[in-house]
């Protein structure tokens, strides 16, 4: 597992969803700013965590693709039902 690729690639696509930026939330009495929400991923030694979730360990298929998605520069697509706008 390439870890500094698995990181330099999550730095681009956060840069790619706007990291940090407010986004415009519409409300029934009209709009505010608001920061999504991130989405922790932790890398351990024999594992990930994401999220709140249960350590995965990279053994793992699911885990597995979840890392080659982020190699391959793409959100994890796991994600995709929940956050179809990247997170």
């Amino acid at each position: 597992i390439d870890f500094d690729l698995i990181l330099e690639n999550i730095k681009d696509l956060n840069s790619l969803v706007g990291e940090g930026i407010s986004q415009i939330e519409h409300t029934p009495r009209g709009a505010r700013l608001r920061r999504p929400e991130p989405l922790a991923l932790t890398l351990y030694q024999n594992g990930i965590v994401v999220g709140d979730g249960a350590l995965r360990p990279y053994q793992h298929p699911a885990t597995q693709q979840c890392l080659r998605d982020i190699m391959d520069g793409y959100f994890p697509s796991e994600l995709q039902p929940r956050y179809p706008d990247g997170v």
